[in-house]
């Protein structure tokens, strides 16, 4: 085996044993932080994310200080360790978030947010501004059919869970536990961003809450899935 060869396969057994060591915390250690440094690479790794278009229809919401928290205390009981009477991620994690998915507001073919985007994100020329106009024009109201708001939020959300999974696995690479979380009242969330924390809630809405940090015990059953042959179809 030569040297290129022994680092792909031992990159190949990095990645397996992050996916296996990785699972959904429902309670971490309160008392050990994720280094600054380490933060920014999981938060990092969600920036550099892809998503559909190159559109970035999403934001990151880091929610630390822990009276902030308790506000989405009442109505987010899948971060309350799914009801185990427990202060859950909400009251143990060391960083906890929410990603906000666009709606149609700003995520509408042909809308003042895209092309401010397409010229100071993209720095495209209006040449090419105007095919992806039309592209995505035709994206959303004929090849994929997503024009209402609940459509378009929806599809925002796909890449929210995009950006989701590549920050739980660079976490897991590190050794940091995560928690993806869909276990909360929407209305309420969305009324407690406005109403605390100046969301405009016509132009982003909650996609998925998130929690990172160390485990407080390990698991007690372990990682279960389905066999490859019944995931995986070849043609």
């Amino acid at each position: 085996m030569n040297a290129i060869t022994q680092v792909i396969t031992d990159v190949q057994a990095q990645i397996l044993d992050a996916f296996n060591f990785r699972h959904a915390t429902k309670v971490f250690d309160p008392e050990r932080r994720i280094s600054d440094g380490e933060f920014e690479t999981i938060l990092e790794a969600g920036r550099l994310s892809p998503t559909s278009f190159g559109h970035e229809p999403f934001r990151i919401l880091m929610i630390q200080d822990p009276e902030n928290r308790e506000l989405f205390r009442d109505f987010s009981w899948g971060a309350n360790g799914m009801m185990n009477g427990t202060t859950g991620q909400l009251g143990t994690a060391s960083h906890f978030g929410i990603i906000l998915a666009s709606t149609s507001e700003t995520m509408t073919a042909g809308s003042e947010y895209l092309q401010d985007h397409y010229r100071t994100v993209k720095h495209l020329p209006d040449e090419v501004i105007e095919i992806f106009n039309g592209a995505y024009g035709k994206f959303q109201t004929t090849d994929h059919g997503i024009t209402t708001d609940r459509e378009i939020a929806d599809w925002s959300g796909k890449q929210a869970y995009i950006v989701l999974a590549n920050m739980m696995t660079a976490g897991a690479l590190m050794g940091i536990d995560s928690c993806p979380i869909e276990g909360f009242d929407m209305a309420r969330t969305t009324e407690t961003l406005a109403q605390h924390f100046a969301i405009e809630t016509n132009k982003w809405k909650p996609a998925v809450m998130f929690a990172f940090g160390y485990r407080a015990k390990d698991p007690e059953f372990p990682k279960t899935r389905r066999a490859m042959s019944d995931t995986v179809s070849w043609f």
